[in-house]
């Protein structure tokens, strides 16, 4: 909830001035404030019943929370965090075999002559399988 500027509150006032006379004014803000106060009051009224109705686990429940994505990232995903986290570095151990394996593989593929197999131009070659030559592509594998 994002509040008024000062420029806003100026113009809003000047709009009330104009449409309800300078005599109004004073009670309107007055009822405004009021109609605010009691809202506020049932706002609070009903985040309190429902932390009641849900119980400790969600004693912290605020109204934001009621945003059906803030409500599962908060309190349901908090849950799975930890083992979320695990696989995250279970994932990420594999990748870095992975990464080793690829690169100790380039390093033993690679001609000392030729120089890195980064550094040469890929070539195609052809493996001939029986009399029909098959495409050979260094990158695939």
């Amino acid at each position: 909830m994002s509040f008024p500027s000062p420029t806003e509150i100026a113009v809003l006032i000047l709009i009330g001035v104009v449409m309800f006379g300078p005599d109004k004014v004073p009670d309107m803000a007055r009822k405004a404030a009021r109609v605010l106060h009691y809202l506020k009051g049932i706002a609070n009224t009903t985040r309190d019943q429902l932390r009641e109705d849900l119980g400790p686990k969600y004693s912290n429940l605020e109204i934001t929370d009621l945003n059906p994505k803030t409500f599962v990232s908060k309190y349901v995903m908090n849950e799975f965090r930890d083992d979320i986290d695990g696989i995250k570095s279970d994932i990420e151990g594999v990748r870095n075999d992975l990464d080793a394996g690829l690169s100790d593989l380039k390093s033993a593929t690679s001609n000392p002559e030729d120089g890195p197999a980064e550094d040469r131009e890929a070539e195609p070659r052809t493996v001939a399988l029986g009399s029909v030559p098959v495409p050979f592509d260094s990158e695939a594998t």
